[in-house]
């Protein structure tokens, strides 16, 4: 093949809840077209995830295709040997990170579960069993990838050195960039819609006692969209998964029993257990969240601007603040309020790529200068109010050590990691057994090459 080399970053290769729609390949019939140690990969697979990065970069060569081919060979070979290695990822992991991917889309969907649903052609349950597996091949590749590799850590002098090697008509041009950090404040639920909630489900609570079929009412009521389509069904859940209050409820009901009234940060509930296998059991619920009034979210204005007016008055650092007075379920808390660059892992962000109401909140300040009160929306869809501190700011500039040292920091490092990966391939993959369909080495010529 030519010159394709193996990428760390493209490995594990985000296939999770893209739909696929190969109408071009809709003649060949699928079958396997590799094996690697005691893994398979389907010609599906591989048509799956060029129509995925189709999608995320239009126009693909040949030569790209079977790159990604490459990629997808060497990933099955690390699940084999993690499975070799016995590296372990547990049910309720896995039943983790499915949930958050599910109920990220159907963020983006504004929770429209029918959305969902025709997008994706199955129920969500379905969707997550669908996808079960590919999650826990995911974790599988990761952690395999961190055991070869570990802890990389690199001095001053070789980041240094690293950046002096980039040809200086080479080096990247950089947008502009902010560190930012926020305190984010959720409005809290009135006595009185709180006390209407629990009232309509006590009233939904005295039907089912005199007969009425808890799924039809789930399917009626219940402000768990993504469950009451299902009417009210939770599928299969692990010990650890649920709601502190949720779960104890739960887990305390015997077969077909519904649970009095149960209180969560959603809202309140009625339980009805399905069936319990072990340490994981099968639910029904329905949810009714109380409503929120317009003084409500006032009052949470009033009450984080009344944060804003200590900490410029020098009275409140804004790191304690934070510890004080932020959501501590969000991502920010834990890193004293620094707010992320989810593509990079580090705390710069390109200016284009901050959400609208905090790119608008942020526009004409200065690094140390706090914002006022917006109004923004988090990930769960929940109305929150937020304050920013802008930290710094960079202009548009090309790269250079001086301003951007750990964004180098971070490519010398993933340098390193593929240079140790890339040697540990070499040296492992051809002791395994490994077997490439001939038509398919007609197509990608040296595909086999590591035999």
């Amino acid at each position: 093949m030519k010159n394709i080399k193996l990428n760390l970053n493209l490995l594990v290769i985000l296939t999770f809840f893209c739909v696929a729609k190969i109408t071009a390949q809709a003649t060949v019939v699928d079958g396997i077209i590799a094996k690697i140690g005691g893994e398979i990969l389907l010609y599906s697979e591989w048509q799956e995830q060029i129509a995925y990065i189709k999608e995320k970069q239009a126009l693909l060569s040949d030569e790209d295709k079977c790159g990604i081919l490459q990629n997808m060979l060497v990933q099955k070979f690390l699940i084999h040997q993690a499975k070799v290695d016995s590296i372990e990822v547990k049910d309720e992991e896995v039943e983790s990170q499915l949930t958050v991917r599910i109920d990220q889309i159907l963020g983006y969907m504004n929770n429209d579960v029918q959305k969902f649903e025709e997008y994706y052609g199955q129920p969500v349950n379905k969707v997550k069993e669908r996808f079960r597996e590919d999650i826990k091949n995911q974790l599988l590749t990761e952690r395999m990838q961190n055991k070869i590799t570990g802890e990389i850590s690199l001095t001053p002098k070789e980041v240094q050195e690293f950046f002096n090697k980039i040809p200086k008509d080479s080096l990247p041009y950089l947008n502009a960039e902010v560190e930012i950090a926020e305190i984010n404040h959720l409005p809290k639920i009135n006595k009185t819609q709180e006390r209407l909630a629990k009232e309509k489900l006590e009233k939904i609570l005295e039907r089912i006692k005199v007969g009425e079929d808890f799924g039809k009412l789930a399917a009626l009521y219940s402000d768990d969209p993504g469950s009451a389509k299902n009417q009210g069904e939770l599928g299969w859940v692990k010990r650890g998964n649920l709601v502190p209050e949720f779960e104890a409820a739960a887990y305390n009901l015997e077969k077909d029993q519904i649970s009095n009234i149960v209180q969560t940060e959603y809202g309140f509930h009625i339980i009805k257990l399905i069936g319990r296998r072990g340490n994981s059991i099968s639910a029904k619920h329905i949810l009714i969240k109380p409503k929120f009034e317009t003084s409500d979210y006032e009052q949470a204005e009033k009450y984080l601007d009344s944060i804003r007016t200590v900490i410029i008055k020098d009275t409140l650092i804004f790191e304690a603040a934070v510890r004080a007075f932020s959501n501590n379920k969000s991502e920010s808390f834990n890193n004293g309020g620094r707010i992320l660059n989810p593509k990079t892992g580090t705390s710069y962000i390109e200016t284009g790529d901050l959400d609208p109401d905090v790119y608008f909140a942020i526009e004409s300040m200065k690094p140390g200068e706090i914002s006022k009160v917006f109004s923004s929306v988090d990930q769960e869809g929940k109305k929150t109010y937020r304050i920013i501190k802008l930290l710094s700011r960079t202009s548009p500039h090309k790269a250079n050590l001086k301003q951007d040292y750990a964004r180098i920091q971070l490519a010398a490092q993933e340098q390193k990691k593929n240079e140790i990966f890339q040697n540990w391939i070499a040296k492992k993959l051809p002791s395994i057994f490994s077997e490439i369909d001939p038509k398919i080495e007609m197509i990608c010529p040296g595909i086999g090459s590591f035999n």
